[in-house]
């Protein structure tokens, strides 16, 4: 609270009056005094009358602008000001917008401190309001980037025109059902897991092993004796064919196409291809 004011008497004679001007809604009484000085209001009362000012004029020019610098006076408490100037946020908000100014403490405020009260939220309303701006600006450049490729796309696919007919799938070869076929379509079969061989080859192994024969056996050799007969086109025994099985084909020794993949695989590995075979193998 501020100190309590003095008033000095009046040197005036006794005789002088005074005048005080009792002001009650329309009317207007004089009161005229007896003599001497007027008597000095309570103290209280200038008091109240001093801050009261003080804080209303305080208050009307935060009111004229978003924000404003408020001076501190005794008396004043941050919840006080927060409350007076419809702080949003109260005090706590108003504490975090002067923290530099107020220090750690926020019951420490002393007269004269300058707060700034507002300008928070001015600040934020204007960053709220570039980020807008920007997102904007953003989705604009996204549009027109978006435009740009749909009509570079647009462009080339009308240069290079329409789009050539898929090439239709190549039919399957149809091997036919005999030793021609049977060779031709191992050798496919050879050429996709990269075993040599020519037509030619097998075509002589075949001929001398077993005539042409498919279901051709060997009952009377040592394989025969051991209980492994030689089997098929090129006399495969079963651990050789197991052994040089070429996946895709049969699993039946005396099936044509797999005999010959089988052997061939295995001649490949033992003399570098079924052509350099001439003789029992």
């Amino acid at each position: 609270m501020p100190e309590n004011g003095k008033y000095r008497r009046s040197r005036t004679s006794s005789l002088t009056r005074g005048i005080i001007v009792v002001t009650t809604g329309a009317l207007a009484l004089p009161v005229i005094g007896a003599t001497g000085a007027f008597a000095a209001p309570a103290a209280s009362t200038v008091e109240k009358a001093a801050a009261s000012t003080s804080v209303t004029g305080k208050g009307i020019a935060a009111q004229k602008s978003g924000s404003t610098t408020y001076s501190v006076i005794l008396g004043d408490t941050l919840a006080k000001i927060a409350r007076e100037h419809s702080v949003n946020g109260g005090w706590k908000a108003l504490y975090e917008d002067n923290r530099k100014a107020v220090g750690e403490n926020p019951d420490l405020i002393h007269p004269g401190l300058k707060l700034a009260i507002g300008a928070k939220a001015e600040k934020k309303s204007a960053d709220t309001s570039e980020k807008k701006a920007d997102k904007a600006a953003d989705r604009a450049e996204q549009s027109a980037e978006r435009a740009d490729r749909s009509e570079r796309t647009s462009t080339s696919v009308a240069a290079q025109g329409a789009p050539a007919e898929a090439a239709p799938a190549a039919a399957p070869v149809a091997y036919t059902n005999d030793l021609d076929g049977w060779i031709k379509e191992s050798l496919a079969i050879m050429a996709e897991h990269g075993i040599p061989g020519s037509y030619e080859g097998i075509h002589r192994n075949i001929m001398r092993e077993s005539s042409g024969n498919p279901q051709a056996i060997n009952n009377w050799d040592s394989n025969a004796a051991a209980g492994i007969p030689s089997k098929g086109l090129l006399q495969v025994i079963d651990p050789t064919f197991e052994a040089y099985h070429v996946p895709g084909t049969s699993t039946d020794s005396y099936d044509p196409v797999a005999n010959i993949t089988a052997a061939c695989n295995y001649a490949a590995d033992r003399y570098g291809s079924i052509d350099n075979v001439f003789g029992a193998y």
